[in-house]
């Protein structure tokens, strides 16, 4: 498994076509015609997670190899918690509609003019887009879906702000309650949430488009997120999506919304399943990674006792630097740390990429949802 360091770095600044989660931004231009990118990768068969490494190597190798890799179980201990008002977020109204596209693996409105400010740094709203079933996991339960708020930074960096959608009960009139406080926005469907996928059927083939109705989202959206009483769990990921790039800023909303069942199956009936398996612990070794070795459980749990000190050298994943960091003038260059480890006493798995990352296994945490 070797890879040249430098074609690495030109592969991850050349096929960023792939990155739905980063469509918009300038990881993944959008065309300049106006026509819809559509996606290469998917979530089955040999177009899927498991594979998403080899459809473009060696551009994607950090869906194999990365450590810090999206989405996650939301658990204690792999998140900092963060009031509201830690963060500054505006999202106007789009009085005349936003586009809606169907990019293949999910559906996306393209929205311009949203801020997120945190930590003195500004982000521009790019785009946001649907998963189901969700891709981060509560505590080990999974969502109906998940919606990904795609923001950039003047300094090439990405966050995203990640919100669990619900399904409402059935009700003989969804619209009732629509203005209904923040906490009980799981109890109702979200209006802006059924305006947009209320035009899903004109939608329903890859690179197709429309236009949505009007979109409340100060009134419903920003209000939501800004409640006093929400909470976000943030932490350093990755994109969920090929090349699966790290760096990226996350803000998973304790505040949920949801949609009626009849819309939930119309979505589903357009999106289908497109959710990637939950990875490991942050920091911990790539589970594509530890199953490639073929090694046991209980082999895998002892070299985490140290036991016996088993060490893998990886090519590391790409990892996003913000413009004028890290010696170079490249805007929103990619550049690559490596872990390394001292251990020498088991046999070593070794690419030939000058990189030389030692990465010591540990065992893979899964949970089954």
């Amino acid at each position: 498994m070797g890879f040249s360091l430098q074609a690495l770095l030109l592969a991850v600044t050349a096929t960023q076509a792939l990155a739905s989660c980063a469509h918009g931004t300038f990881l993944s231009p959008r065309a300049e015609d106006g026509t819809v990118k559509v996606n290469k990768f998917g979530y089955t068969g040999l177009n899927g997670p498991l594979n998403w490494a080899s459809l473009e190597s060696p551009a994607n190798i950090g869906c194999a190899t990365g450590t810090h890799q999206s989405p996650i179980d939301m658990i204690d201990g792999q998140f900092t918690l963060m009031k509201s008002s830690d963060i500054q977020l505006s999202i106007p109204d789009i009085p005349e509609g936003a586009e809606f596209e169907n990019l293949g693996t999910t559906v996306e409105v393209i929205t311009k003019g949203g801020t997120l400010k945190v930590d003195n740094k500004q982000f521009d709203l790019q785009q946001f887009h649907f998963h189901l079933p969700s891709e981060h996991l509560d505590n080990g339960t999974s969502q109906a879906m998940e919606m990904h708020m795609v923001f950039q930074s003047t300094q090439k960096e990405v966050a995203v702000i990640g919100v669990y959608i619900n399904i409402a009960p059935p009700s003989t009139n969804n619209n009732a309650n629509a203005n209904a406080n923040a906490n009980n926005s799981t109890l109702t469907p979200t209006p802006f949430l059924e305006s947009i996928f209320s035009t899903i059927s004109s939608i329903t083939q890859p690179g197709t488009k429309t236009t949505t109705p009007a979109l409340p989202l100060s009134s419903t959206l920003q209000t939501l997120l800004t409640a006093q009483s929400n909470t976000f769990q943030s932490y350093s990921g990755s994109l969920t999506t090929p090349p699966c790039t790290e760096g990226v800023r996350w803000f998973v909303s304790a505040a949920r919304m949801a949609v009626s069942p009849e819309t939930f199956l119309k979505v589903r009936d357009v999106i289908g399943f497109n959710s990637r398996f939950p990875q490991n612990k942050l920091g911990e070794p790539n589970i594509l990674m530890i199953s490639s070795l073929g090694a046991s459980k209980a082999a895998v749990e002892a070299m985490a006792m140290g036991n016996a000190q088993g060490v893998v050298a990886v090519a590391p994943a790409p990892v996003m630097v913000p413009m004028g960091e890290g010696g170079g003038n490249g805007a929103g260059r990619m550049t690559v740390t490596t872990t390394t480890t001292m251990s020498t006493s088991a046999p070593v798995v070794a690419g030939t990429g000058t990189g030389g990352g030692m990465m010591k296994v540990t065992p893979a945490r899964r949970r089954a949802y």
